[in-house]
């Protein structure tokens, strides 16, 4: 099942997208939020949906100026969150179910904060207790691990922040068409991701004995490399970390050993050469390098690492949904290749 839900995701995309793009424009109908009532932005979420907060969290500041945190559920109701009613709390749930995140919006509303979810199922408890919800319409998931829901909350939310940065008069009418009509080609470049799985399938063959695995980036691939890791120890049980790579010099790097796997995420071309420093690092110490990349920057990775996966140029705020692509295929070759119960792993 999770093969064919990652073989889904460009038709739960195109039912994401489609249909609230017009002339250009972001279009959500019946969404009366009006954001200039609102000083701050609080991203709520769990597991693989925090990922996406992450991801939110970057673009949201960049396009709105508006300052966003990312709190994880279990953990907000015992912050004390500062909250009042110009706080827009932004809930992120597959299920609309999810338990700590259902407690999470009851106590931000009970502080006055306006809610927006953005959940799959139709109906669900979140859902109906939001002021506001956004669908992602990504079909029924049955694996554990989620794949296409993940992406369809990517895609809701890189639309959100175009939406609320145009409303917010930050996006001239030339920017707005041109981000929206890069979210409108993400189904057909995640199909091209989909179409050269082979490649990923023959570096699952080769690393899937590693037992320790490092996912290291940079913003935009910092929050990305948090999402791979964690579909890569929950399917594969691989011990995996993520780490921000300018922070492995303050201890992680004493870790690296000789044919240790780092998986170095440099997609986010503004610090590519960063990221290429850091593969240098980590080389420099014994590990194997498997890279993951844009195809402009190809040429010039292939030439430091171990192995290379690329994905199609996009505007640098949609990077992160197809950079997801391969580190799910990845994780599930790897998970198959160990002899894994990958739709249904242990204790979860």
């Amino acid at each position: 099942f999770m093969l064919k839900e990652i073989m889904e995701e460009p038709e739960a995309l195109r039912r994401a997208i489609l249909p609230r793009i017009k002339d250009g424009k972001v279009v959500f109908e019946g969404l009366q939020l009006d954001i200039r009532q609102y000083h701050s932005i609080k991203i709520i979420a769990c597991g693989s949906s925090s990922h996406v907060g992450m991801v939110g969290k970057y673009n949201l500041e960049k396009l709105t100026r508006i300052p966003t945190e990312v709190v994880l559920a279990s953990e907000f109701r015992y912050c004390d969150p500062i909250i009042d009613d110009k706080t827009l709390v932004i809930v992120i749930s597959q299920s609309g179910e999810t338990l700590d995140t259902m407690a999470a919006l009851r106590e931000a509303k009970a502080l006055g904060a306006r809610s927006l979810s953005i959940v799959n199922v139709v109906g669900s408890s979140i859902a109906r207790e939001s002021d506001d919800v956004l669908y992602t319409w990504a079909g029924p998931e049955i694996a554990v691990a989620t794949t296409k829901a993940f992406v369809t909350q990517l895609a809701v939310i890189d639309l959100l922040a175009v939406w609320l940065a145009a409303q917010l008069g930050r996006l001239s009418a030339d920017e707005e068409t041109r981000l929206t009509a890069a979210i409108a080609a993400l189904p057909a470049q995640v199909e091209q991701i989909l179409s050269s799985r082979e490649r990923i399938q023959y570096y699952a063959s080769q690393y899937f004995n590693h037992d320790s695995v490092f996912f290291i980036g940079r913003n935009l691939d910092y929050a990305l490399g948090m999402e791979g890791s964690l579909k890569l120890k929950e399917i594969s049980y691989i011990h995996s970390e993520a780490y921000a790579s300018g922070e492995l010099k303050h201890g992680t790097i004493s870790l690296i050993e000789p044919g240790t796997l780092v998986v170095a995420l440099g997609t986010y071309s503004p610090l590519f050469d960063k990221a290429m420093s850091n593969v240098i690092e980590v080389k420099a110490r014994g590990a194997s390098v498997l890279a993951l990349t844009t195809e402009q920057n190809r040429e010039e990775m292939e030439k430091r690492v171990d192995g290379i996966l690329t994905i199609p140029d996009t505007e640098l705020m949609l990077l992160p949904l197809l950079g997801v692509v391969p580190l799910q295929l990845f994780a599930y070759y790897v998970a198959l290749q160990r002899g894994c119960d990958i739709d249904k792993p242990r204790n979860l």
